[in-house]
């Protein structure tokens, strides 16, 4: 346990060994090589020294070395850009398994009774068995053919775990897995847009709940991408948007539809050709036009919505607030999350009212008065403000009664 939690730190920052090495150096620590190795092998135990200056130089808690495990994860997808070196991929595993075990340990003190709404996965082999799949979720979920507003919320709500990872320079899309046998895990990068992360995450959610072991990898991505689209745009819904046969398709009314639905436009292409809606001329001709207005990378209108996961957050808080953990302990499993709200802002960074309704009583009550202050001084200072009379009983009537 002590060799993996070793690995799991330094994977998680993403280095060698040699550089882990080369950073006890700097505090004082001569260490091998070779001799890492069999501490992360657990073939020696490392003194609790060393242990210390481990924790230092891999920006973790001692103690994490010494925490128990408390979640079993199966990979079972890890979509990515060929380009990606094994070292990156190693490093986005070690990052999500950290979350996935703070989720699991404040849900164990939180949500003890609480159990995944997800069903198992089924053989698929066919895009009618992806389609037939992604209504069974669907119907599992009592969605029916609504918009799905937000596919992180609803995968948190029903015991899923979603992680963000950071993917600054690219090349990681998802990856998929299931913890501790039941509870789905869907890991997304962090830069992409809205409409990318809610395709990604269903995508992901295809290859956990479609068992496509006797297919080849080509195929599996494609099964998934079906489930993916006929999971955020039914195949009734998108015959009642588009209409059963089309000869072409406008680009302004795909917009619209990205709008309402979360779905990009070359998507909405997909999903029209899937289900035989236009001809494969018409298909590739849309396509042709997105490559000459430079669309496929960025498409003329954004999708802004809400796929942030923020369950972990909301735990950690919870549990900060009912003193379950300290402070510190919540920076650690949730980092930023203790940060001070800050009041409204004058000028052009405004809180909207719908925001301000959102907060707690106090929150409200704080901002309000900072607000009241702010005016306060405006309104005695201001000669314009000041220089009226209050309005007296006869004010209230016109002169000619």
């Amino acid at each position: 346990m002590l060799g993996d939690r070793i690995r799991q730190a330094r994977l998680a920052k993403g280095w060698t060994q040699e550089e882990v090495v080369k950073r006890l150096g700097k505090v004082g620590e001569k260490l091998t090589k070779a001799g890492l190795s069999k501490y992360e092998k657990n073939k020696s135990q490392p003194k609790p020294t060393l242990l210390a200056k481990l924790a230092r130089v891999l920006e973790v808690k001692a103690s994490y070395f010494l925490r128990e495990p408390v979640v079993r994860v199966e990979w079972i997808a890890f979509r990515k850009h060929s380009a990606l070196p094994m070292r990156k991929q190693e490093k986005v595993k070690a990052l999500a398994l950290q979350t996935i075990e703070n989720h699991f340990w404040l849900k164990s003190r939180l949500r003890p009774q609480e159990s995944a709404r997800f069903p198992r996965s089924l053989k698929a082999h066919s895009y009618s068995d992806a389609e037939d799949a992604a209504q069974r979720l669907r119907a599992t979920w009592n969605l029916g053919e609504s918009a799905i507003e937000s596919l992180t919320q609803t995968v948190e709500d029903r015991g899923g775990i979603v992680v963000d990872v950071p993917n600054g320079n690219g090349g990681f899309d998802g990856l998929s897995a299931w913890a501790n046998q039941e509870n789905p895990v869907l890991i997304v990068s962090d830069n992409l847009p809205d409409d990318r992360r809610r395709f990604n995450l269903a995508h992901e959610l295809g290859h956990l709940l479609m068992d496509c072991s006797a297919l080849d990898a080509k195929t599996e991505e494609r099964l998934a991408h079906r489930f993916a689209g006929a999971l955020l745009v039914p195949q009734d819904v998108a015959r009642r948007e588009l209409g059963p046969r089309r000869n072409s398709l406008n680009f302004q009314e795909l917009a619209l539809l990205k709008q309402k639905y979360g779905l990009s436009m070359q998507a909405w292409v997909h999903r029209a050709h899937d289900l035989s809606i236009i001809t494969d001329a018409h298909y590739r001709q849309c396509f042709k036009e997105f490559n000459h207005r430079g669309w496929r990378k960025e498409e003329p209108v954004p999708y802004k919505g809400k796929e942030i996961p923020t369950l972990l957050k909301q735990m950690a808080l919870r549990a900060l607030s009912e003193g379950l953990i300290t402070a510190e302990k919540a920076k650690e499993i949730c980092p930023g999350c203790t940060e001070e709200m800050q009041p409204a802002k004058k000028g052009k960074e405004v809180m909207s009212a719908r925001h301000l309704a959102k907060l707690s009583k106090k929150e409200r009550r704080a901002i309000l008065e900072t607000a009241a202050a702010l005016a306060e001084k405006d309104y005695r200072s201001d000669p314009e403000l000041t220089a009226f009379e209050a309005f007296g009983e006869g004010d209230l009537y016109d002169e000619t009664d």
